[in-house]
């Protein structure tokens, strides 16, 4: 899959049920490292809360999630966050809501409706974007082949993320993954790509 869609920016949302309020923090990221440090961060934020549940979606694939119903009964918090997070086929993001008791019980299919329509809520204040799945290559050649490489390389508006001039030249660059037999076939004669 090189192409996935995922949030631009941070977004948030706001149910209120039967007293109850429910924040809900939508957040972009790319490993669940980041989506679970941003989660960690409202949580701390909002540790007066009686509750913090959450999910993520990580990876161009889909393959990568995790959710966690912090304390509410079992599948009534995490499974409708990331039901909303599946629902518009998203990616690379991490929903956290938060819950302030109002001291009416909602009862497992209030919860649920609750925290899915929380979710859905900062995600519909979230703007959408599609994006393509990424690939770093390396590529290596003498210094005669310089100015026809820098050419390719800004014909194809590549970003540099490395570069390292030695006995022979290195450049490494971030690309779109369906970009990189074009590019290969793009470099002159004698590029080595790593």
């Amino acid at each position: 899959m090189a192409d996935y869609k995922t949030i631009s920016k941070p977004a948030e949302g706001k149910v209120t049920e039967k007293m109850s309020r429910f924040l809900a923090f939508a957040f972009p990221a790319a490993t669940a490292e980041e989506a679970r440090q941003r989660i960690a961060e409202t949580a701390n934020r909002y540790h007066d809360a009686r509750h913090c549940c959450w999910a993520y979606m990580i990876g161009a694939d889909r393959q990568t999630w995790q959710l966690n119903d912090n304390g509410e009964p079992s599948g009534t918090a995490g499974k409708p966050i990331l039901g909303q997070i599946n629902s518009l086929g998203l990616t690379n993001v991490a929903i956290a809501v938060v819950r302030y008791f109002g001291g009416i019980k909602l009862g497992t299919p209030g919860l649920i409706a609750a925290y899915r329509a929380a979710a859905r809520a900062a995600l519909d204040a979230a703007e959408i974007v599609e994006r393509k799945e990424m690939t770093e290559m390396t590529i290596t050649f003498g210094y005669a082949s310089m100015n026809d490489v820098m050419k390719v390389v800004k014909q194809r508006n590549l970003e540099i993320t490395r570069r390292e001039f030695d006995n022979t030249c290195l450049l490494s660059f971030a690309l779109p993954l369906d970009e990189t037999e074009a590019l290969a076939a793009a470099l002159p004669e004698g590029v080595s790509i790593c």
